[in-house]
């Protein structure tokens, strides 16, 4: 087993460099034609105790039917990701702050599993919570934290060992990225990796569309919220004057394509500045902030055997609205 520093985080983002992205990001997509935001930037501070709001949301079933597997099923998800038993590194895209995945850990540490955990998170603040619980709860986890981007990350993580590798991409996050985008993501996922090493993914599937609808316009308001804090964000981070009261969050859900997707609705006519740049908004114009894609079990078979893998395992929740996937690079 190579040597890994443990329980030291490591910081890919300068942040001067990450704010002149983030300024061009918000720019471009907002002079686009279909003005859009990337939902990448949702996850600052405050977005982050939103997003840990809504996942306690009565009706996001989300996190708790991944929770449901993970909780029951950690022994089946372990039995497919160790294979033949060699050393591996087990590495989070997304991780969060890892409430699921703590279930999997402590299960593969009391199996004296030899394995490293290596989260991967764009927000430096939740990954030292993160640090901070695993430290606390599984103290002699080999923890190390890596901030950055998903590839960015990824590439020095794989660095860090010549262990073989699996990767979680937990919380449905495939579904941020259209079915084309997902696609891609997942075919750069394969040729990041070498053949018998596995990734867990998790899908939210095709349900009662009002069921999903629900679940992404809480009662409480916090997934509206949760996409107007990035106004907040630009207004506090690149001198952006957007006044948020001007603006409404808009749900949709197409049973049919899948796709649950989020906007903010222009109230009025209105002109927005963003340092040297002005926006102007017509009455009623969107901006496309977030698509949370849902898929069939024959759309998740499919997109394995076209991105260059093989399906090994499918665990379900009690209700059968999520399934984490486990494949293998073919």
């Amino acid at each position: 087993m190579d040597t890994l520093k443990e329980l030291e985080s490591i910081d890919l983002m300068d942040s001067e460099e990450t704010s002149s992205q983030f300024y061009k990001d918000v720019v471009n997509g907002l002079k686009a034609p279909q003005k859009h935001l990337s939902s990448k930037y949702f996850y600052n501070e405050h977005g982050d105790i939103l997003f840990q709001k809504i996942m306690n949301c009565k009706d996001y079933y989300l996190t708790r039917a991944e929770m449901d597997i993970f909780q029951n099923s950690s022994a089946q998800l372990a039995d497919g990701i160790r294979a033949n038993a060699s050393a591996f590194d087990l590495i989070e895209l997304g991780a969060g702050d890892a409430t699921k995945t703590f279930h999997l850990l402590k299960y593969l540490k009391e199996q004296n599993t030899d394995f490293r955990y290596l989260p991967i998170d764009i927000s430096g603040y939740i990954l030292d919570i993160l640090e901070n619980n695993l430290f606390a709860s599984l103290p002699n986890l080999s923890v190390c934290p890596i901030q950055g981007d998903y590839f960015e990350a990824l590439q020095k993580a794989c660095e860090l060992s010549s262990n073989r590798k699996v990767i979680l991409f937990l919380g449905a996050n495939i579904g941020n990225m259209s079915p084309k985008e997902s696609l891609n993501f997942c075919r750069k996922l394969s040729q990041n990796l070498t053949k018998g090493d596995r990734i867990i993914i998790g899908f939210d599937l095709k349900k009662n569309p009002a069921t999903i609808l629900k679940a992404y316009n809480d009662n409480e308001g916090f997934t509206s919220q949760f996409n107007l804090n990035l106004l907040v964000r630009i207004n506090q981070e690149l001198k952006g004057n957007f006044n948020i009261a001007n603006f409404e969050h808009y749900q949709t859900y197409d049973p049919e394509t899948g796709a649950c997707k989020s906007y903010l609705v222009s109230l009025c006519k209105q002109e927005v500045t963003i340092g040297s740049e002005t926006i102007s908004f017509t009455q009623s114009e969107s901006i496309f902030m977030e698509v949370s894609q849902k898929y069939a079990l024959t759309e998740i078979e499919k997109m394995a055997f076209e991105s260059g893998f093989k399906p090994i395992l499918n665990c379900f929740d009690t209700h059968n609205y999520f399934v984490d996937a486990i494949w293998e690079v073919a």
